[in-house]
């Protein structure tokens, strides 16, 4: 006798809240390949407003960490991250020829 067949659920640690969720600002201010640019775009809030919201909503410690976090990665702004890809893809096609 055969199983019926379902497909498996997906469980991450930190799940994806609702856009319209007050929480989906924190997630995605937290989440490494989402840009400010494209906060603004899905809840109108610049990114001065969500650092705003950052400090006002985690723990002191855990915002010293995310600015520092924000900070040293270029990939909260969309101009960065481009170039940053534009370097690595460069760096790969170079190494492939040696």
């Amino acid at each position: 006798m055969k199983k019926k067949g379902h497909t498996p659920i997906t469980r991450v640690k930190n799940p994806e809240p609702a856009v319209n969720d007050p929480d989906w600002i924190i997630w995605a201010a937290w989440a490494d390949r989402i840009t400010f640019e494209e906060i603004e775009k899905k809840t109108g809030k610049t990114e001065s407003e969500v650092i705003k919201i950052m400090r006002r909503s985690v723990k002191p410690a855990s915002f010293r960490l995310w600015r520092k976090r924000v900070n040293q990665k270029s990939i909260k702004h969309r101009k960065k991250f481009e170039y940053s890809r534009k370097e690595i893809t460069s760096k790969i096609k170079k190494n492939d020829y040696l």
